[in-house]
């Protein structure tokens, strides 16, 4: 029988790889898998473009959307952990004028695990106007009570995880704690905030082909349907809400923490290899191994009001939700993740996929730049990691 990471599933890996790109409407793209914090896998092919005058290589960068989620997540959780702050504790305390709107009682946890109300902002505010999101958020009234209901806060997850790294670890950005903790040390092909001298690396990206199959026809009516939450969600707070905008040095510059993401499969496949071994690297403890835990264990899992599909969430990292039907067998619904419980990580948009899976030794990252329909894994990455996990 074979094992993850063992030749005969990485051959097939590479052969599903390979595959995509004559049958799966696959362009450029890269897959790389750590093995016990040793590359395993490294695959790149195809292109930068659609006319093929650029090669894609390993050292190809490109956006990765919410994929980006994960990183902040941990930046996050670190920086609470170092000044000693628990998760239960109202974000008020460290950010005073949070309380706006009557949320005294919103905690970490609430904004860590999709549960605090706040996935839509009342105030229509441009996603450019850093410090006007921050005062819209320190305004908005939640829209549910927190902790009662899980809703995906697809762009303000990444400006609530910002503001409290910066008052925490009194850093300009939660992309430059990124970069000094986490993205130098370990000498990271990521970035939240790329810097100029990356920017030639970088490959367009392009939408995704509604023929594509896999797609989640319900998120997809609510996203295009006006007044819906999930339109509200993906438009609060408003600005880059078109494909070709990420295609911009303006938008790879600013850090924005929920999607602004920029990286190899290489790079961040790195990151999650120190996860997946508990937070050591090289010989040294970056993340405490009390952090990792937190990420393996789920916090919430309904059927997501954004997403409309059941989705779990640990702290800030999606997980994939188990069959809760009495008479099933408690399994996993999907495997975006593997076949391990303990497994978490974040997609993006169009179909980048990254995680780690602690019990196993393994990570994986996927990122491409012909996108998919839909927020989660399309048939191109569940293919790659099935065959991981055969």
């Amino acid at each position: 029988m074979s094992t993850p990471a063992s030749p005969t599933n990485l051959r097939a890996v590479a052969a599903w790889f390979e595959g995509s790109f004559s049958t799966r409407w696959e362009m450029g793209a890269s897959v790389s898998i750590w093995h016990h914090g040793r590359e395993v896998l490294s695959l790149s092919h195809g292109h930068c473009d659609r006319l093929r005058t650029r090669e894609w290589n390993a050292d190809t960068l490109v956006p990765v959307w919410s994929a980006t989620k994960g990183p902040a997540a941990v930046c996050c959780l670190l920086a609470l952990e170092e000044a000693g702050v628990p998760l239960d504790c109202p974000v008020a305390e460290v950010w005073p004028e949070f309380v706006g709107g009557g949320k005294s009682n919103v905690a970490f946890i609430h904004l860590l695990s999709h549960t605090a109300g706040l996935c839509a902002l009342d105030v229509p505010t441009p996603i450019y106007n850093y410090d006007a999101v921050v005062e819209a958020l320190e305004r908005q009234r939640p829209l549910w009570e927190p902790g009662t209901r899980q809703g995906y806060h697809a762009r303000t997850f990444g400006f609530l995880m910002d503001e409290i790294v910066r008052r925490l670890a009194e850093t300009e950005s939660l992309g430059e704690y990124f970069r000094e903790v986490f993205g130098s040390p370990m000498a990271l092909d990521f970035w939240i905030g790329l810097p100029s001298a990356q920017w030639d690396r970088v490959s367009p990206i392009y939408p995704g082909k509604i023929s594509i199959a896999n797609s989640d026809q319900a998120f997809i009516k609510a996203f295009n349907t006006a007044g819906t939450l999930t339109q509200r969600t993906f438009t609060s707070p408003f600005g880059l809400n078109a494909v070709s905008d990420f295609n911009q040095s303006s938008t790879w510059s600013p850090g924005y923490a929920s999607m602004g993401g920029v990286g190899s499969a290489h790079g961040l496949a790195k990151f999650y290899s120190m996860l997946a071994q508990g937070g050591r690297w090289n010989g040294t403890q970056i993340v405490p191994e009390s952090v990792v835990r937190h990420f393996e264990r789920t916090l919430t899992q309904e059927h997501d009001s954004v997403l409309l599909t059941p989705i779990a969430f640990s702290t800030g990292m999606m997980q994939d939700p188990l069959n809760t039907d009495p008479e099933s067998d408690g399994g996993k619904l999907r495997r975006h993740f593997g076949p391990s419980t303990l497994a978490f990580g974040h997609p993006g948009a169009g179909g980048s996929l990254a995680f780690a899976d602690p019990e196993n030794g393994i990570s994986f990252a996927y990122v491409m730049n012909q996108m998919e329909i839909g927020a989660l894994p399309g048939e191109r990455a569940a293919g790659l990691v099935e065959r991981l996990y055969a």
